[in-house]
């Protein structure tokens, strides 16, 4: 049975440890600074364990012994939770958005003995793979779009929105400088700008630019597409709102004021629903074609406990990772891009047959990983 040590003990953290848990594949520890945090998590099985991450000797001999690291702290603890993952010789995974910390894992990651998998989850993570498996069904391709959202089911504020996940990352991507592939050049394209309008199922979105969705998408497909880009859903009018905060009122050069005011103001739910929308454009039999891969995924259960879409997704995209890795579908050592993974071993895995709508496989009802 792996051995795997779990940081961070927020709401994507917890949904991690009761999907590798449930599994019956994994032994977890859950390691958090906030003592507070893992006390209110009540999972059988799981031993939980306070950890200062900044303490860098403590770290990497807390991490000996342990097959599989798994961050899933903010993403300014990743360098160093991914070096001490490098000392002590386990496997790295982490949901990282941000860009700067996702170079540094590949820079760590270089003469490594073991793998290093940043960026899993939903976007980046699921998102890569399916663009990457669509991609692949054209013999040259021009244009490749992805946008995804998670979505209150009933928002009932003038951003349409409310907190389902890190509101520093939140933040991050509306912020951040975004990677994207214009006219056939790697560029930065600003956040929040870009606006669009889209509509799914009869009901209206916006999309505007958002950073770190693309994962290493860019480094992928430069010199293969013209164009390749990556934004974020939301109800109509949210754009505005946040640009009137970030811009013209300055809070986005005051990110502590930004948190306290969004954690303060806005709620957060489990009633919702996560939006995945890959569209392609390019060369098929002669003719220039356009397929979309379009799903919607909705809050459940996880071990008789309800969460919601976005943690049983984002989970599930890093728990299917490791899956892969250690029945031997991903490379066991150095840097481990989401678009190595094969879509059709993912939506056949038991975490990760969620983003095909289907409910996930866990102990009692799946059959053991073969290793």
């Amino acid at each position: 049975m792996a051995k795997v040590a779990l940081i961070g003990a927020g709401k994507i953290g917890t949904a991690i440890a009761e999907l590798l848990l449930g599994s019956g594949d994994y032994a977890v520890t859950l390691f958090d600074r906030d003592t507070a945090s893992l006390a209110r998590v009540a999972c059988p099985g799981l031993e939980v364990r306070p950890l200062v991450v900044e303490d860098s000797s403590l770290l990497a001999t807390t991490l000996r012994g342990f097959d599989i690291v798994i961050s899933a702290g903010p993403y300014h603890l990743t360098p160093q939770i991914a070096g001490a993952a490098k000392i002590v010789g386990a496997h790295y995974f982490d949901l990282t958005e941000d860009v700067e910390s996702t170079r540094e894992v590949q820079r760590l990651a270089e003469g490594a003995g073991s793998a290093f998998v940043p960026q899993c989850g939903l976007a980046p993570g699921f998102v890569s793979i399916a663009a990457n498996a669509l991609a692949g069904r054209f013999e040259k391709l021009r244009d490749l779009t992805m946008r995804v959202g998670a979505l209150p089911l009933y928002p009932t504020n003038a951003l349409g929105y409310n907190l389902t996940w890190s509101t520093e990352g939140l933040i991050n991507e509306y912020l951040n400088p975004c990677e994207a592939i214009v006219n056939g050049r790697l560029a930065e394209v600003p956040a929040l700008e870009e606006l669009e309008h889209l509509s799914l199922d009869g009901l209206d979105y916006e999309a505007f630019n958002t950073s770190g969705g693309l994962g290493s998408l860019c480094e992928t497909f430069t010199g293969r597409v013209e164009t390749l880009n990556y934004k974020t859903v939301r109800y109509p009018g949210h754009r505005d709102v946040i640009k009137l905060l970030v811009k013209d009122l300055g809070l986005g050069r005051r990110r502590e004021v930004l948190k306290d005011v969004l954690e303060t103001a806005i709620p957060m739910t489990l009633q919702d629903v996560v939006l995945v929308f890959v569209s392609a454009t390019g060369m098929r039999d002669g003719r220039l074609t356009q397929e979309s891969d379009a799903r919607k995924i909705y809050a459940g259960e996880i071990a008789g406990v309800t969460r919601s879409a976005i943690q049983i997704t984002t989970a599930a995209g890093l728990c299917t990772m490791v899956d892969l890795l250690m029945a031997g579908k991903l490379p066991k050592r150095g840097f481990v891009r989401q678009e190595q993974a094969s879509l059709a071993d993912v939506l056949a895995n038991r975490f990760g047959r969620v983003y095909d709508g289907q409910p996930l496989l866990l102990k009692g009802n799946a059959p053991a990983l073969v290793a």
